[in-house]
């Protein structure tokens, strides 16, 4: 009889409680809103793909074996690459790998949410409104879709899409979240419009190396390996956040530019798909040389990031960025730009290449 008293009284408790909960959400809705935004941990999945060029059939196929593994590992969100269905590079079959924003690549990501229950991010060469994109979809089980633009492209990547300026922060039902893509996490601009917005970082890398051309001991191997190592990290610890890094690994072959489209480019995607704590500490990792795979961990989403890093004043984030790359940076912004409006623009609108005439010799 004590018991079925104890009981009773526990019951009431729990009610009068739930009670007082909608009650207080009703007339105070921000402080509602902010009782939210608790500490929480989630196991995250970031995917490592050993992609095929311009190949979208092949690297989908790879993308949902990898994507019901990282379910069947728990996860709860999970980050696939930059340009997961055409890596990238210089190369004629990179026209008509480009999809529509909510093309074949929208729709598996939309389909394995749904059936695995998991929030699914990555980004693709997407076409809309008779412009390309280089679009991270963060889709949820429910069938919505936030997007982020990458800001700026990176060398060769300027021939294929164009550059946009949405800040990166996505709503979703743990909060505000970012998108950050391969050299976004390098640039200061990128962080700074993060600061204090967002509880994680979803980010995703197609990020290669030296041509197989030069020394495999030339020292800019090791530093821009160490490059692509740190990002994760110090974005991690100037923000305040998690961040989960999915990465592409393994061999390529490209060409040069639209100057010298027969100068092969042969390199190696670099790998280093982590997922960072939100103190710098690297909880996960999977490294070139592992291959295609996942780096699982769980991570808890601070309910108020605190930085331990501060953001540099200079536009670039590592320290003896080589200056080469810069001024290279530099150039292509203008050169990738020209490809991209007299071949890339055009072939999306009318579906016809056009023969490409280096802006010297017209």
């Amino acid at each position: 009889m004590k018991v079925l008293r104890q009981r009773t009284r526990d019951d009431r408790r729990r009610f009068n409680a739930c009670l007082l909960a909608g009650v207080a959400a009703a007339l105070f809705p921000n402080l509602a809103g902010s009782r939210q935004a608790h500490a929480r941990t989630l196991r995250v999945a970031a995917v490592q793909m050993t992609p095929r060029l311009a190949d979208p059939q092949a690297n989908l196929e790879q993308a949902e074996r990898l994507i019901r593994d990282a379910q069947a590992a728990g996860a709860q969100w999970i980050v696939l690459p930059e340009m997961f269905t055409t890596a990238a590079a210089f190369h004629p079959d990179m026209l008509s790998a480009i999809q529509p924003v909510d093309g074949p690549a929208a729709q598996m990501m939309l389909r394995l949410a749904r059936q695995g229950g998991t929030m699914i991010g990555g980004s693709f060469l997407a076409s809309r409104e008779g412009e390309v994109f280089n679009s991270f979809l963060l889709v949820s089980p429910d069938g919505r879709i936030l997007r982020h633009d990458k800001d700026q492209p990176t060398y060769w990547e300027n021939c294929y899409y164009r550059g946009s300026d949405d800040d990166g922060v996505l709503s979703t039902p743990v909060g505000d979240v970012g998108s950050a893509l391969c050299w976004e996490l390098i640039r200061s601009q990128t962080l700074r419009r993060l600061r204090g917005r967002v509880r994680m970082v979803l980010a995703g890398s197609c990020w290669w190396t030296l041509s197989d051309e030069v020394d495999a001991d030339h020292p800019l191997r090791a530093a821009n390996l160490k490059m692509l190592q740190q990002a994760p990290v110090q974005c991690a610890r100037m923000l305040g956040t998690p961040v989960v890094h999915a990465s592409h690994a393994g061999p390529f072959h490209g060409f040069f530019s639209p100057d010298l489209p027969d100068v092969a480019y042969r390199s190696t995607y670099l790998g280093e798909a982590m997922v960072v704590d939100a103190d710098g500490t690297v909880l996960a990792r999977r490294s070139a040389a592992e291959g295609a795979g996942l780096a699982v961990a769980d991570v808890i989403l601070p309910r108020e990031p605190k930085a331990t890093l501060q953001i540099p004043e200079s536009f670039w984030i590592p320290d003896g960025m080589p200056a080469p790359w810069k001024d290279s940076w530099r150039r292509w912004l203008t050169l990738g730009a020209d490809y991209y409006e007299t071949v890339t623009r055009p072939y999306v609108r009318t579906g016809q290449i056009a023969e490409f005439i280096p802006e010297y010799l017209r």
